[in-house]
């Protein structure tokens, strides 16, 4: 069986050209033989800047790229025809197709209504700041470009419980409509972090839910994607998506897979979520991105011993998915927090050939980000990948024994020939480490396959061997005989 690696297929800087479906279908057979099994779509609906939306600013969730909205057919990243195709080509290479879906909010309304509401602190969202008012809110949404093919559904405020604007007064402010209140199962950041942007969806309203469902169902049935990605899940009622996952599950006849987007780098926060929501939902293990992220910045002061403390896969491996960078996180973003070009290969190492956890490329990290001048981390992370794809097989031993010299062993297993490695880095001063492999491989000899040291450790009858790292680098060493088919260029 292949171990699962998920690919972020988009960053946010992508050329609104309206080519990246197309560009998605045509690497399907190249991401097949980097060891990619899924990849992570961004979202596929016209946002309210049309052409130039990444996705997330949702507009009309039935319109794929089919419909003249928002001045433009196409999205960012082409037509419906184009995506569709796009999910086909990745599914013949047997590779899964993940949607981003995007459910807290819509943005762009087509028309304003008069409705009554209240301001509330921006900082401080149990807060109220003045009496109730009438505001001018745009929160009608009539799609005249469908013309109501799918779906005649016209979206008014009471489908939302907040937005940030009033026409009337010109006014930008946190407003709640009536006397809703907000949801109160969701992140406490900011008192109560219901509300985020746009139109904010009120999931304690019926017919919001009911259209939601009704979407869910029409975006399956058209799309056939194996399992979503949900946007912004702290802002949302926790058990919103028991429900609408478990109709998704219903209508596919299979488990889907689930990673929800939550933003936080407290643990327990992301724990509580998973057992608030069925333990249906896996998600994105944002303390250890953090922890990528200081301990790149650190100047090597980062005790390496806990790179994996207080995250997701220390205490929920199964419910974990990995990831370095992200489009939130790249330079210029909302959430940046950029891990240092340096660390890039530590960071991978540690969520490609490390067991726990689904790990995640970024298209930024594996094509590099032509707009910011950053290039792909290049054949090192080829090599990562080819060595999860090959050898990352066997058992796990860790030797997490050293501040700043840290390293693993992954035993190999008798199906997958030459598989099992040794890994060993640092983030200071080179030295070495006595590591047992498995006695499966006793007197073989191993090699840097990053090329990165050029010793060449011969293991005893055990399976030991002692294996060296130089600074602030990172070595995995490989059988010598399969090392040329995973970029060894030999000892020099």
């Amino acid at each position: 069986m292949k171990n699962h690696t998920i690919l972020q297929g988009f960053e946010w800087e992508l050329p609104a050209d309206g080519k990246h479906w197309r560009k998605i279908a045509e690497r399907a057979e190249e991401l097949e033989k980097l060891g990619i099994t899924a990849v992570w779509l961004p979202p596929a609906y016209k946002g309210s800047s049309g052409a130039e939306d990444v996705g997330y600013g949702t507009y009309d969730l039935y319109d794929l790229g089919e419909f003249d909205q928002k001045g433009s057919v196409a999205t960012k990243y082409g037509t419906k025809e184009e995506y569709l195709a796009a999910i086909r080509a990745l599914q013949e290479h047997g590779i899964k197709a993940y949607a981003d879906i995007v459910l807290n909010h819509f943005m762009g309304a087509d028309e304003t209504e008069r409705v009554s509401a209240i301001k509330y602190d921006w900082e401080n969202r149990n807060e109220t700041v003045g009496e109730e008012e009438e505001i001018e809110a745009w929160t009608k949404f009539t799609f005249p470009g469908r013309n109501g093919k799918y779906n005649d559904y016209v979206w008014t405020w009471e489908n939302f419980s907040g937005t940030d604007y009033d026409a009337r007064h010109k006014d930008h402010a946190v407003f709640n409509f009536a006397d809703k209140g907000w949801e109160e199962e969701v992140d406490s950041e900011k008192g109560n972090f219901d509300y985020l942007m746009g139109c904010d969806l009120d999931m304690e309203n019926p017919e919001t839910v009911e259209q939601l469902d009704k979407w869910g169902k029409w975006y399956l049935e058209t799309t056939n994607v194996d399992g979503f990605r949900l946007d912004a899940v702290k802002h949302i009622q926790f058990d919103f998506f028991v429900d609408w996952l478990l109709h998704r599950r219903e209508e596919k006849q299979a488990d889907l897979f689930v990673v929800g987007e939550y933003w936080a780098d407290e643990l327990d926060k992301l724990e509580n979520y998973i057992d608030s929501s069925g333990n249906l939902i896996s998600l994105f293990d944002v303390p250890l991105h953090f922890n990528f992220y200081r301990a790149s910045t650190s100047m090597g002061s980062f005790d390496m011993r806990d790179i994996f403390k207080n995250t997701l896969v220390e205490s929920r491996p199964d419910y974990a998915v990995t990831f370095v960078d992200n489009h939130d996180t790249q330079k210029g973003q909302s959430l940046e927090s950029w891990v240092d070009g340096w660390f890039k290969v530590h960071a991978y190492a540690l969520i490609l050939l490390h067991k726990a956890g689904v790990p995640t490329v970024f298209w930024g990290d594996l094509y590099g980000i032509p707009t910011q001048g950053i290039e792909p981390v290049g054949d090192d992370l080829h090599t990562l990948l080819a060595i999860r794809q090959k050898l990352a097989f066997g058992n796990q031993i860790d030797y997490f024994d050293h501040p700043d010299q840290i390293g693993w062993v992954i035993t190999g297993d008798f199906e997958h020939e030459q598989s099992g490695y040794a890994v060993i880095m640092t983030n200071g001063t080179g030295g070495e480490k006595e590591m047992t492999i498995s006695g499966v491989h006793a007197g073989k000899t191993f090699v840097d396959a990053l090329n990165n040291n050029p010793a060449k450790v011969v293991l005893d009858e055990n399976g030991k061997g002692v294996f060296p790292v130089s600074d602030g680098s990172i070595s995995v060493y490989v059988n010598e005989e399969i090392a040329p088919k995973l970029g060894y260029k030999g000892a020099e």
